[in-house]
């Protein structure tokens, strides 16, 4: 790729990508790097596209066409992925997402972690007595 003035700012591609990334995370569409899970949560997404089209409209006039283009496509493909998204329906995809991270249990109305260590300190404080479970706690 030619350093001309029609070619593309790397460190305006890294934001653009990294943007673009969050936002495909946020949406259930890619893991998390982090914690290997993938999540849903649309209206993070939408924030981080809301984000990358003021910058679009911030930088009208400064971009060359190459960068003009690559936000265009990017911000295409993610409006496309967020209705898609916005579409589906809630608990289904939920529990489908959840299975395949080996979470299925919660979504199918099993108890969560939460649940089952009230149940276990109850039990012990069943063992101990109510104030030996009560300093347990704290």
């Amino acid at each position: 790729m030619a350093d001309g003035p029609q070619s593309m700012n790397p460190q305006f591609a890294q934001l653009v990508l990294s943007l673009q990334m969050g936002a495909m995370q946020q949406m259930g569409k890619l893991a998390s790097p982090l914690t290997g899970k993938v999540e849903r949560d649309l209206m993070l997404a939408q924030a981080s596209i809301d984000m990358l089209s003021m910058l679009q409209e911030k930088m009208k006039g400064n971009l060359t066409s190459e960068e003009e283009k690559f936000i265009g496509r990017v911000l295409y493909e993610l409006r496309m992925n967020y209705v898609d998204e916005a579409n589906k329906p809630k608990e289904p995809e939920r529990a489908e997402k959840e299975g395949e991270t080996g979470g299925a249990a919660h979504s199918a109305g099993e108890p969560s972690e939460s649940t089952a260590e009230s149940q276990q300190e109850s039990g012990s404080e069943g063992d101990m007595g109510g104030d030996a479970g009560e300093s347990q706690k704290e």
